[in-house]
């Protein structure tokens, strides 16, 4: 039985050489994930900012209408509420006002997103 000098030294390289190229594969699939995390992020603040948009876009339908059925501007409240949506980049798809004052509006953007149109609803009328 003779051994060999740098045995040892030799299956240490064998199995350095056998897992060649796996840190390549594991910064791309890191690259992979992180490229999806940062996606689902947009499109989570993407999906914020169209609901923002929507809402403020029925507030101030709201407002203007109330105004509108105060008196205090000219105009019939539901299509004043209209003209103001419009201006904001969204249609009303609601709007209903009681003898009160006070007017309901459902706002929706024109721009359509990934996931459904982006709605807001508000209401308003006159102060307390």
């Amino acid at each position: 039985m003779t051994r060999r000098a740098g045995t040892g030294s030799e299956k240490c390289c064998e199995a350095f050489l056998a897992e060649r190229g796996s840190g390549a594969i594991l910064s791309l699939g890191l690259v992979a994930v992180l490229g999806a995390l940062l996606a689902g992020l947009l499109l989570l603040a993407q999906a914020g900012v169209m609901a923002s948009r929507a809402a403020t876009a029925a507030d101030l339908s709201a407002l203007a209408a109330a105004d509108a059925a105060r008196g205090l501007t000219s105009g019939e409240p539901c299509s004043v509420a209209s003209a103001v949506a419009a201006e904001h980049g969204a249609r009303t798809t609601g709007c209903g006002t009681s003898g009160e004052g006070i007017v309901e509006v459902s706002t929706e953007l024109l721009q359509p997103f990934l996931f459904g149109p982006a709605t807001g609803r508000a209401r308003a009328g006159p102060p307390p």
